[in-house]
């Protein structure tokens, strides 16, 4: 059972699919892992940690790819390496499938058996493969140093012979995994922080982790989550009272972080021109879902930009930025998923096809797009 990890690093993705500790377990199980030299040192593992772990290394994607039963990835290949892979292998990976049909396309014609990491059904069963908590868990704190470093400022409130410095005020709008480590990450460092979402079983976890919970409490907020645990889509109305309190709310700040990410639409816009207009110049705005559009108006892709005095941070891969961490959190999402897939005495792939993971997250098989979300309709 070939098992193949490419370098994604040359396509601006530092994280890897595999690390020295869950190679050890895979060929525990019976799996020959081949990595791609130099997959693992944008996250600080050197290619002769991969072969110490028992790994062997090809000198390039090609050669990684040839025979491989397994492909673990983090980001989807690209189409043309869709070709390298034999047919019937089994490609694990971050697929970004919503409004990408042709991207996804080559997989399926292939013959390749594709699962998307980010459709992980939340259920009790699967929190060890959620590649989503995983890696916003890690954006979460990861924007809170990123607003540090820029702001510039004290974040705790410092009482010194020449006066006292007041503690940093922080806002964090989406108070899901990566807003509640925000949270908690802002409160370590000793500053202010107030939240707010519009679930309501948020407003419970936000005061436990000692923040002020900031919403138009009304009868549309108490409904406004579905049964997955994502909020519902907002009405106008609701929408206009939520802003001008948050409008109020904001111009008090010394920085906002963002985090509201519905799965499959555009980000929703949370922070306006006029909102960035009303803070004070040297705040900041972190925006943690620019990779769907982004929460700010103003927010630019990859960049840290400034409006009137007022600095906002951007970057699509936030957690590309811990990659070291990330990898092993990730890593260790996709060797539990596998496990699910392996008859461990046999040594080989044994996918249980009526599973509801499987069934959940297989994007191709068998020549065509099967998911029934993003399948042709008829």
């Amino acid at each position: 059972m070939r098992i193949a990890v490419l370098d994604e690093s040359k396509a601006g993705e530092p994280r890897v699919a595999v690390t020295p500790e869950t190679i050890g377990k895979m060929k525990a199980f019976g799996g020959q892992v081949v990595v791609e030299k130099g997959a693992g040192t944008a996250s600080s593992i050197p290619d002769s940690a991969f072969e110490a772990a028992g790994a062997t290394l090809a000198k390039n994607a090609n050669d990684a790819l040839k025979d491989a039963d397994i492909i673990l990835a983090v980001r989807r290949p690209k189409g043309e390496l869709a070709g390298k892979m034999k047919s019937g292998a089994v490609l694990l990976a971050i697929m970004d499938p919503y409004g990408n049909g042709e991207a996804i396309q080559p997989f399926a014609n292939k013959g390749v058996a594709s699962f998307s990491m980010e459709l992980m059904p939340r259920i009790t069963r699967a929190q060890v493969m959620d590649v989503l908590s995983s890696q916003a868990n890690l954006a979460g704190y990861r924007s809170v140093l990123d607003a540090c470093e820029i702001y510039g400022r004290a974040f705790p409130m410092m009482m010194t012979a020449a006066g006292t410095i007041p503690a940093a005020k922080v806002f964090v709008m989406g108070a899901g995994v990566a807003g509640l480590q925000a949270i908690a990450t802002a409160r370590r460092l000793g500053a202010v922080v107030t939240a707010t979402d519009v679930r309501p079983a948020a407003k419970e976890q936000v005061l436990s982790l000692g923040a002020k919970f900031i919403a138009v409490e009304d009868d549309e907020f108490k409904q406004a989550e579905t049964a997955a645990g994502y909020a519902k889509p907002m009405s106008a109305e609701y929408q206009a009272k939520q802003a001008a309190l948050v409008a109020e709310h904001i111009a008090k700040q010394d920085v906002v972080i963002t985090t509201a990410l519905i799965p499959g639409r555009p980000a929703p816009r949370l922070v306006s021109k006029a909102m960035v207009e009303s803070m004070r110049p040297g705040s900041v705005v972190v925006d943690l879902a620019v990779e769907r559009g982004g929460n700010c108006e103003l927010s630019v892709a990859d960049k840290v930009s400034d409006h009137n005095g007022v600095r906002i941070i951007a970057w699509s891969n936030t957690p590309g930025r811990l990659a070291p961490s990330a990898s092993a959190l990730y890593a260790r999402n996709l060797l539990s998923f596998l496990d699910t897939m392996v008859d461990k005495k046999e040594g080989k792939l044994a996918i249980n096809w009526d599973d509801e993971l499987v069934k959940a997250t297989c994007l191709t098989k068998d020549g065509a797009l099967v998911h029934p979300i993003f399948a042709p309709k008829a």
